[in-house]
């Protein structure tokens, strides 16, 4: 009997999800939908499926396309940006079918659990890289302790999409766009909340790029973390309620937060208002607009390394003026928030060229005593990209889900609700297919505290 998919969505991190997808369709009797708002660059590539494939054109506003689609499937795969993810998930309710996603479980989807119950159906979330392979990762690693009599004392969890030391070049932020540039601007624009030796921490927007920790990742060296959204929610579904320090975070390359610390400070990644501003207006007169009046005679970089206390001819600075701030370069957007603006420039600045190679970095550092001792494992995970298609994003994000999709198809993921992969039975075979397929592994070292 053949299963119908439908993946919503054909982006930038959609690649290899829709190579996994058309590996196994003709072996698993799948037929692929892929519906995306601009389809014309799937066309050659699912010329040579069109007996198990076929692309349509879709948006997202078109509720009653979206209904006719999701009820035409049997599964429904989203890579839509994750505001759009409730609609789907209600359409999926209303017509009894599955839904997988790489995103995070949002309060709207959340509240569907017990409807996607009801309808006998599995919402599958947080199935791609960070949200998805962190949670299986740590996982595997959590169960292993436990089954050598160890208890957990702290857990950390960082990971980054950036780029291959070869690909960082002469750009200083060493970082360019291998995901949605929005939500990398507006990243961290909510408290971070974590547990540190038992005691609640809370970092507000104005202070999370000023609070970092380094880490070291073998073969690639140092790398700063900063703390990601809301580290506690994890405790519950990790089965470390009782664990004193948890926290989830961010890798950059190190010298990033600090310039990206100006960035919030000057206000610049400001999304709440507009600046009715001309497109004509310049960067240098949009930066100038940020400082304070004076009557003194100083250049333009100058006057803000002093306002934000910044060394003139230091690592931030020149990060800055690397991007085009003091310039006479048209912002080129009227009536536009700032980060609006500040989104459209990084998009040139770090934009990814044709024979870049991104780099997923993750890692988790795991303390727990065992047998009277304190022990630490590490855990790192650092999985390269191909080109600017085939990328190290696009394959931690796409083959995870896949894998995922695979077994929901076979009749082999039977939970129903709303589910994030913490159960042995999911995350335990796409580590290992992963591994055995892909050879993305995780590489372990274990010490003495």
């Amino acid at each position: 009997m053949t299963s119908r998919l439908l993946l919503l969505g054909a982006g930038r991190s959609a690649s290899s999800l829709i190579e996994y997808l058309l590996r196994y369709a003709p072996t698993e009797s799948w037929f692929l939908t892929v519906a995306d708002v601009n389809p014309a660059h799937l066309a050659p590539v699912l010329a040579a499926h069109s007996a198990y494939a076929r692309v349509v054109p879709f948006a997202i506003e078109n509720e009653k396309l979206l209904s006719s689609l999701v009820g035409e499937a049997d599964i429904v795969i989203s890579m839509l940006p994750a505001l759009f993810h409730p609609l789907v998930a209600q359409a999926c309710v209303q017509h009894g079918r599955h839904l997988a996603t790489a995103s995070y479980v949002s309060p709207e989807i959340r509240d569907l659990h017990e409807q996607a119950i009801a309808a006998d159906i599995t919402i599958l979330m947080e199935c791609g890289l960070d949200p998805g392979l962190d949670h299986m990762s740590a996982m595997r690693a959590i169960e292993h302790i436990r089954a050598r009599g160890g208890r957990l004392t702290s857990f950390k969890s960082y990971c980054g999409g950036l780029l291959a030391p070869e690909a960082e070049a002469d750009n200083p932020w060493q970082y360019k766009f291998t995901w949605n540039p929005r939500n990398v601007v507006l990243a961290g624009q909510s408290t971070a909340k974590y547990l540190e030796k038992g005691h609640p921490r809370f970092i507000p927007y104005q202070q999370l790029f000023a609070r970092t920790e380094t880490l070291t990742v073998p073969g690639y060296g140092d790398y700063e973390g900063y703390a990601n959204r809301d580290s506690l929610s994890y405790r519950a579904p990790y089965g470390l309620d009782d664990i004193p320090t948890i926290l989830r975070g961010t890798l950059r390359r190190p010298g990033y937060c600090a310039a990206w610390h100006a960035l919030v400070r000057l206000g610049l990644t400001d999304d709440t208002v507009k600046l009715d501003n001309p497109e004509t207006m310049t960067w240098q007169e949009l930066v100038e607009a940020y400082l304070p009046a004076t009557t003194q005679q100083l250049e333009l970089p100058l006057r803000l390394a002093t306002y934000l206390g910044l060394d003139p001819a230091g690592e931030v600075m020149g990060r800055l003026n690397w991007l085009g701030l003091f310039s006479e370069r048209p912002v080129g957007m009227a009536n536009a928030t700032p980060a609006q603006l500040l989104e459209r420039l990084l998009t040139e600045k770090w934009a990814l060229q044709p024979h870049d190679h991104d780099l997923i970095v993750m890692q988790h550092l795991f303390d727990f005593e065992l047998n009277g001792q304190q022990h630490r494992l590490t855990s790192s995970l650092t999985v390269k990209g191909d080109d600017a298609t085939h990328t190290a994003m696009a394959k931690t994000v796409g083959l995870p889900l896949g894998m995922a999709v695979r077994r929901l198809a076979q009749g082999l993921l039977t939970q129903r609700g709303v589910v994030i992969p913490v159960q042995a039975d999911l995350y335990e075979p796409i580590l290992d297919e992963l591994a055995q397929d892909y050879a993305i592994h995780f590489h372990e070292e274990e010490a003495m505290a």
